[in-house]
């Protein structure tokens, strides 16, 4: 029997009037928990992600220990990749690897097809132990994006510029749109698994995805972003998209058929509306500020806040992830600020 939950979030995302603005953190699943930290001693990303118990226990901590409005599920972006014949490797202090990436449209045209009720059973055993059992939130489900996805097979790992991944763009648009397609049709499915198995909201992470231009995105990347969220909007669950350094992208994104547009901390919310942003608005708290007295935490919040509650549709967030050196103890004050500092804003 599915759990009686606290649908704040979901209002908001559907830019409903909410009693308070809602709350909730990129990466507030681990890094800066003790209790995560200790269990990474003992096991990897890996072995927490294949471990429904272990993982359900990571995600639901925040939720717990900080009262955010929402979870979101903890697992990487990289996790679909192996099912359609990419191998990734997770090395500490680099991030994800992959030894034979992508060159050409044979490479592409070898990827297979993601079935994941056999190749990712474990998410979804743990999407179905939180959402019927343990929360009394929303669960978020997410994926990457294309364009991120596409960039860690073609530069082999993490990059700085994405070299590679815009040559190939540009040198090879056969392949490049062919490659769009292959992870457009993973994503899909992947996502449509997640909602089937109890996530009532979803994030589509594009984080690199602001190294490209305006007209770059709307020729490359645009018609499979159209082509996955028309397709997930049957599922009648809020979808949020977010990138870091996208902010020239933003009336892009407010232009395809999703509900929240996630903003991070270079583009204030004020202007964002002013742009002609009207759907439901995400973040947008520079996560550095985080590491400042809390006065100076309070002071910006509230800013923040006052911007994002001037219409309905406004869900608390950080502009990108929390850092690993973060003290939890202000995330807690901080998500209490929030929901009391908008409550009474609500209530005059």
């Amino acid at each position: 029997m599915t759990r009686k939950i606290n649908e704040t979030f979901l209002k908001a995302a559907k830019g409903e009037k909410t009693d308070y603005v809602p709350v909730w953190y990129m990466r507030q699943a681990g890094r800066s928990q003790p209790e995560y930290r200790e269990i990474k001693e003992k096991y990897s990303l890996f072995e927490i992600t294949h471990q429904p118990e272990l993982c359900a226990y990571v995600t639901r901590l925040p939720v717990e220990q900080y009262n955010v409005d929402a979870a979101i599920l903890y697992k990487d972006i990289m996790t679909p990749l192996p099912a359609i014949g990419v191998e990734v490797e997770i090395k500490g202090g680099v991030g994800p690897v992959i030894d034979k990436p992508i060159r050409s449209l044979a490479d592409v045209e070898k990827l297979g097809e993601i079935h994941p009720e056999e190749d990712v059973p474990y998410v979804l055993d743990t999407i179905k132990l939180l959402t019927q059992e343990q929360l009394n939130v929303p669960l978020i489900g997410f994926s990457g994006a294309p364009f991120t996805l596409a960039s860690y097979m073609i530069e082999g790992g993490p990059s700085k510029n994405y070299n590679k991944t815009k040559a190939f763009m540009y040198a090879e648009p056969k392949a490049w749109f062919a490659l769009m397609d292959k992870l457009g049709d993973m994503i899909i499915t992947y996502v449509k698994s997640q909602i089937k198995a109890g996530a009532k909201a979803i994030q589509i992470f594009d984080s690199w995805v602001g190294a490209l231009n305006v007209e770059d995105y709307r020729y490359f990347i645009k018609p499979v972003m159209n082509r996955i969220f028309t397709s997930l909007k049957e599922e009648n669950v809020p979808l949020i998209m977010f990138g870091v350094g996208a902010s020239h992208l933003a009336l892009e994104w407010n232009e395809l058929p999703l509900d929240v547009v996630g903003l991070d901390w270079r583009l204030p919310i004020r202007q964002a509306r002013e742009m002609g942003i009207q759907k439901t608005v995400q973040g947008n708290l520079d996560p550095a500020i985080l590491l400042a007295p809390w006065e100076v935490i309070e002071e910006r919040a509230k800013a923040i806040l006052d911007q994002g509650m001037a219409q309905d549709g406004y869900i608390f967030n950080l502009g990108h992830g929390v850092f690993p050196s973060v003290n939890p103890d202000t995330l807690k004050r901080l998500t209490s600020f929030i929901h009391d500092y908008s409550a009474t804003k609500v209530s005059r």
